[in-house]
């Protein structure tokens, strides 16, 4: 059977099967979606945050919820639809009539690869941008701090003084700090740079701290070891406004990794990302394929809810190995290719071994 030839039958079975994953979709979305917005009602009345910026955040947060639940909603879905079919003696007719699991399996993977390339798609193109504006948008509706990153690193309004923090480490610890202070009239009135800067609990504390006093008539500089800055910028917020790898696009991990190697600085932590970025959409094909021995093993044993339930498990199971994969192989320096490829081959030959065996009985 050809990929891309449609009959009757594939028609059937794709509309089937691609309107359960979607119903399942649906489901998960709205389930997430009410969770977010049960967490972000305890912050109503925070500065301007009311009601239609939760709804506007909640919106915006979407898109990454899809990102993450696609495989397991394909999964589900695809269990679904064929537990369905195999109820209604329907897939027994198909085998009946010639249609081998070969050809039934090769149009679920025609489904697969449509939700594999809208994976990457929304991955890509929406979930980076549509989630670092709902962080922005809360952060200065709660704040009212206003930042935005560029190439001379972060910039971030505190209050009158405008920061430039050129690097953000993992622990949130900043370094090389430029803090410009700012007069009722808007006129600048100190420079504040500092190497490092480490937060205690209520404030930051700076190192090799250098203090600019810009007066009418001259000009005055101090150096301090350590110093304490009050700052309206927390860890929490910054780690919002970082750009970790994960969330990084595919795009933009590989030019960050191209300036860290001309650096000659370490990318493990990006090389995993990367490549996790790229095989994550074809989870979706895997997932159908898994889904496929269920529809025939319904005919003998168990009913729709167990089957059904085994695919929420395996789907929340891939997840966790997906997430323990990436961890391990960044703490065990694996290849960048195994971590990220590991709990996808896992899963493809488990389905490959049940469709053997169903093929067998």
């Amino acid at each position: 059977m050809s990929l891309l030839k449609i009959n009757t039958v594939d028609r059937y079975l794709i509309k089937e099967t691609t309107t359960s994953i979607l119903l399942i979709m649906g489901a998960l979305l709205a389930m997430f979606a009410f969770f977010d917005l049960l967490q972000e009602l305890e912050s109503v009345g925070k500065g301007s945050y009311g009601i239609v910026k939760i709804v506007a955040f909640v919106l915006l947060s979407t898109p990454g919820h899809f990102y993450e639940i696609v495989p397991v909603a394909v999964l589900i879905g695809s269990i679904y639809s064929l537990g369905q079919l195999s109820r209604n003696s329907e897939l027994i007719i198909l085998r009946v009539s010639g249609m081998s699991i070969l050809n039934i399996g090769m149009t679920l993977i025609r489904i697969g690869l449509v939700f594999a390339v809208l994976t990457f798609v929304v991955g890509e193109m929406i979930t980076p941008i549509s989630e670092k504006t709902g962080q922005r948008m809360r952060i200065k509706a709660i704040d009212s701090v206003i930042a935005q990153d560029f190439r001379s690193g972060l910039w971030v309004k505190d209050g009158k003084n405008f920061v430039n923090v050129e690097q953000v480490l993992p622990d949130a610890q900043l370094v090389n700090i430029h803090i410009y202070e700012f007069d009722e009239n808007f006129e600048m009135k100190a420079i504040n740079q500092a190497k490092t800067g480490t937060y205690n609990g209520e404030s930051w504390d700076l190192t090799d701290l250098t203090q600019t006093n810009l007066a009418k008539t001259n000009v005055e500089s101090t150096h301090l070891a350590q110093s304490e800055w009050k700052s309206l910028i927390r860890p929490e917020l910054m780690s919002i406004l970082l750009v970790v790898p994960e969330k990084m696009s595919a795009w933009n991990l590989y030019s960050y990794i191209s300036h860290l190697n001309k650096s000659k600085q370490k990318t493990s932590r990006y090389d995993i990302a990367l490549w996790a970025k790229i095989i994550y959409p074809l989870a979706c094909l895997v997932m159908v394929l898994l889904a496929l021995p269920f529809g025939f093993l319904q005919q003998r044993s168990g009913g729709a809810v167990n089957k059904l339930f085994a695919g929420v498990l395996l789907g929340i199971l891939y997840q966790v190995l997906n997430r323990v994969s990436l961890h391990l192989g960044l703490l065990n320096d694996w290849t960048a290719l195994t971590s990220a490829v590991l709990p996808t081959f896992l899963f493809l030959m488990t389905g490959i071994f049940m469709l053997i065996w169903v093929e067998r009985q």
